[in-house]
């Protein structure tokens, strides 16, 4: 919000400066309309879709809630909403798959969540960052240490 201040103020003191013809040449006009005015027309569809980006990220009342923490090597997963279960998630070896299994995404528990409801799902890092995702349903997510 400071920068788009910023950037109106000057915009404002310069269309209304009383010296704007002094020193303009052939066509400075027309570059600076060619200039402002799509700078005007990316801020009018940048500026909705950044307050959607916003809402999509914010679950009001959720249903229920699923922290994820993502360790070295695994991931650690907690329903605490109904009852206090944890449980880590282990990625299976390679050697280990089955002929319908998706080789670096399947493992050895999955984590189980119900369908049409909203559910909270807290992602974080305990030691560096890591790429919590989805793919069938494009979701990914990076989990950062310390942000949840």
């Amino acid at each position: 919000i400071l920068i788009i201040t910023f950037v109106g103020y000057m915009l404002l003191t310069l269309f209304f400066n009383l010296f704007i013809n002094r020193y303009m040449l052939e066509n400075q006009t027309i570059e600076v309309i060619w200039t402002t005015i799509p700078a005007l027309i990316l801020m009018f569809i940048a500026l909705p879709s950044l307050r959607l980006l916003y809402l999509l990220d914010e679950v009001n009342q959720p249903s229920m809630t699923l922290k994820t923490i993502g360790h070295q090597w695994y991931w650690s997963y907690e329903y605490s909403d109904f009852l206090q279960m944890e449980f880590d998630s282990y990625m299976t070896p390679s050697s280990q798959l089955n002929d319908n299994e998706f080789r670096l995404l399947e493992v050895d528990n999955r984590t189980i969540l119900p369908m049409n409801t909203q559910i909270r799902i807290l992602i974080s890092a305990a030691d560096v960052i890591h790429s919590w995702t989805i793919p069938a349903l494009g979701v990914k997510v990076d989990a950062v240490p310390g942000r949840l």
